[in-house]
């Protein structure tokens, strides 16, 4: 199949939104329905810095890609919960530093893998894997022949675990990710928070039926921190966990959102 042509495996719900094409209308991208610029607008209403959240979201995972292949010279990279293919994808950043990077991605949106496996056709190193983000044994299974774990790898759970509810486990889902990580290796945790309650549940709750309940829930600040309280994992410090906005900021960085009543907050631990 050529680069772009894409092939539709699994139907997929037009009139539904889903997290991965709204966030793909957020980031100015065409991966999306009249469903998902309604779900958008609607969302804007309690969240209206949502659009520049996403742009600095963005802008967090290319930083933190390249920081893990020039800091820590890793060259396998698991995107949990990969989304829909932009500019930018990890495994292109990755290569800018190791032209030998490996990088999976895990989905099981079907349309994400449709455009993902479309966009990876040409591309030898990467791969996109479809599999729920939270059932690490065929995750495990699916790396063989493409992730060596006897080697460094870099777990990738950006922007992720807000669609994750609490009865799936998110904590340990992590925990058996790092468990199966050799030493050396990084994991990398951010989600949607907000300190407003009033936020949290309005957002989680249009959230969960936009997307026919496929979404976990805001979160605060102490439930991520919860996250990295892992046997193994130790926070890389400075900068610690905080706004992604302040993690390691360059000068591509976009600018600080307007408001803040919800933020990406998290970061990035090694593996002892």
């Amino acid at each position: 199949m050529g680069r772009g042509e894409v092939d539709w495996q699994e139907p997929i719900d037009r009139g539904r939104p889903s997290a991965a094409r709204m966030y793909d209308f957020l980031l100015g991208g065409n991966r999306n329905y009249p469903s998902d610029r309604r779900a958008v607008a609607e969302l804007l209403k309690t969240a209206p810095s949502t659009r520049e959240l996403a742009l600095n979201n963005r802008s967090f995972l290319i930083r933190v890609v390249r920081h893990i292949a020039r800091e820590y010279g890793i060259r396998q990279f698991i995107d949990h919960g990969s989304g829909l293919p932009t500019q930018n994808n990890v495994h292109e950043v990755a290569e800018t530093v190791h032209r030998d990077a490996r990088v999976v991605y895990v989905d099981n949106d079907p349309m994400v893998l449709g455009y993902g496996r479309a966009v990876l056709d040409e591309s030898p190193n990467a791969v996109i894997l479809d599999a729920d983000m939270t059932d690490t044994h065929a995750i495990a299974a699916g790396l063989a022949g493409r992730i060596d774990l006897r080697e460094p790898v870099a777990a990738l759970f950006v922007s992720v675990l807000h669609c994750i509810p609490d009865d799936k486990d998110p904590k340990g889902m992590i925990a058996r990710t790092v468990a199966m990580l050799p030493a050396g290796s990084v994991v990398v945790i951010c989600q949607l928070v907000s300190e407003d309650a009033h936020v949290r549940d309005t957002v989680t709750e249009l959230m969960r039926q936009q997307t026919g309940d496929k979404w976990g829930r805001v979160r605060t600040k102490a439930e991520v921190q919860d996250f990295f309280d892992i046997d193994r994992l130790a926070i890389e410090k400075p900068p610690g966990l905080l706004d992604v906005t302040d993690w390691h900021p360059d000068e591509h960085t976009p600018a600080r959102q307007e408001s803040s009543e919800w933020i990406e907050y998290g970061g990035l631990a090694r593996v002892l």
